[in-house]
């Protein structure tokens, strides 16, 4: 580590941390100075999560110090870490959904007049704050009431209202549109000026250099190097992850079978409108479009978790009963949701227990569930997917962010599943597992399934889809071959500056409701 800066905010020496049977964390070194922007980078399972919590007061370390403006502190809890002027924005929001956006960010500190919550002065300051971060959403509107970039803004409004010095971000833009990391990217360019250190956690390697100043690298529990913010990706990547990766988006086209999947006239009114597409046998189709513009909305109708008002689904030439999940699983469909948290895991049920979710049915007789056929099962897939646990007994709770969306795709591979809906797979997930996974996409269509992959992120959408299916104001507004998909033409379909194609399936042109 480099002397004491006079601009040092922050200071982390030799912290290390473990939990039964984990080192977390073995002698990690960092610092943070006055007005600069510190990319903390690695895999999910590095140690970066531990070590923010540490800073936030959810984790003492076991050894090592943290210094804060040159002294040293011992941070013990939420309080702690407020008064030392840290706030942090962690990657699972932390609202509370019946509360109103105001309540929210001002929570515990609301302000008073004569001993009773000042709701006018609450809802003016929070307004402010929200128009600092771009967000058109009124503080009196219920969290539970708005979607996830909202949300991610929100928190962002929640963190600045406690001017914190040091402000740590952990994957900030993973739920925003490009237009919202540039207002989000503006919003932390003012705050570097205003001499705010912030600590920026982002698996978006773009990003680093359009935003950072330093980046330290942590594996495996280690800090392994300390690096500017224009150091090259392919050497960023070999840091993180201790070897090079040749290919980002290793997808093996092949020549597409039968239609597996067959959506027609697809509606629910006032959300999407006359949606018709088909993916065939070994296709991989990509979903593109801003958020709102009804991908998730379309996938989950599919899927039979949400009704829709017109319109047919077919599997294999078989339609499907709406609004019957139970329906599609009998087909062969399986869905990786957005939430991966809230709706594709039970977070306090063990990794095999996960794993068999969907087929305990199947494989139950006489009502008594074949124990030892889903023990081995769950072994067997786990193996094959290279999920990092203790063992099949480890709670997926505790696992990273890859580790668990590999399980969740995971009990989808182990119900020999004909048509997979992945949506958002591989958010808040770094560069080597997102490889891993789209290998495994790989593997589904060489067998022969059908994908249907929804993701905002572009460069994502275009390197591993075979066609490109984007949709705006709840409509498929054009679908593009892979060879004619770009993130120009990409987008101009999707904020409605071009006229949309025509294919042959009979999508409509994009309008209103």
């Amino acid at each position: 580590m480099s002397s004491r800066s006079p601009d040092e905010l922050l200071r982390i020496e030799g912290i290390r941390k473990t939990f039964p049977g984990v080192v977390a964390l073995d002698g990690v070194d960092f610092d943070l100075r006055r007005g600069e922007v510190h990319v903390l980078l690695g895999e999910n399972g590095a140690g970066k999560s531990t070590l923010i919590k540490m800073l936030s007061g959810a984790y003492t370390p076991d050894a090592g110090r943290i210094t804060v403006g040159g002294e040293e502190v011992r941070i013990s809890g939420a309080q702690d870490s407020e008064k030392l002027g840290i706030a942090t924005i962690y990657q699972e929001f932390n609202l509370v959904p019946d509360l109103t956006v105001a309540e929210n960010i001002f929570l515990g500190r609301q302000p008073r007049r004569f001993g009773m919550i000042d709701r006018k002065r609450m809802d003016a300051d929070a307004e402010v704050l929200l128009k600092r971060v771009g967000v058109d959403v009124s503080p009196r509107a219920r969290v539970r009431e708005l979607g996830i970039a909202r949300l991610q803004m929100v928190e962002i409004a929640k963190a600045l209202s406690l001017d914190a010095r040091v402000l740590i971000m952990d994957e900030p833009t993973a739920v925003l549109t490009s237009e919202e990391v540039e207002k989000l990217f503006a919003i932390v360019r003012r705050l570097r000026e205003d001499g705010v250190g912030i600590v920026f956690i982002t698996h978006h390697l773009e990003e680093i250099a359009a935003l950072g100043d330093r980046v330290t690298v942590i594996r495996d529990g280690r800090s392994v190097g300390q690096v500017p913010a224009s150091t090259p990706e392919d050497e960023l990547v070999r840091l993180m992850v201790g070897r090079s990766i040749d290919q980002q988006y290793p997808r093996e086209r092949a020549d597409a079978g039968e239609a597996l999947l067959k959506v027609e006239g697809l509606t629910r009114n006032g959300v999407f409108h006359g949606v018709s597409f088909e993916v065939r046998a070994g296709e991989v189709v990509g979903v593109a479009g801003l958020v709102g513009a009804g991908r998730t909305e379309v996938a989950r109708a599919v899927f039979g978790a949400d009704p829709y008002d017109a319109g047919t689904v077919h599997v294999g030439g078989v339609r499907l009963r709406g609004h019957d999940v139970n329906s599609a699983l009998e087909a062969g469909v399986g869905l990786v949701p957005e939430d991966r948290k809230g709706q594709g895991l039970v977070l306090d049920a063990s990794v095999e227990e996960n794993l068999g979710l969907v087929t305990l049915r199947s494989s139950s007789r006489a009502g008594l569930v074949d124990l030892k056929g889903q023990h081995e099962a769950a072994a067997r897939i786990a193996g094959q997917l290279g999920v990092r646990m203790a063992g099949l007994g480890q709670h997926v709770r505790t696992l990273s962010g890859g580790n668990q969306q590999k399980v969740v795709i995971g009990k989808w591979l182990l119900a020999n599943t004909k048509v997979l809906i992945l949506d958002e797979p591989t958010r808040g997930i770094d560069v080597g597992a997102k490889v891993e996974i789209y290998q495994l996409i790989n593997e589904l269509t060489a067998a022969g399934a059908a994908v249907l992959m929804i993701s905002s992120d572009l460069p994502e959408v275009l390197g591993m889809s075979d066609r490109v299916l984007v949709m705006a104001q709840g409509r498929l507004a054009g679908e593009l071959d892979a060879a004619d998909a770009t993130q120009d033409a990409v987008m101009a379909l999707a904020v409605g500056t071009t006229s949309p194609s025509s294919p042959s399936n009979g999508t409509e042109a994009p309008g209103g409701h």
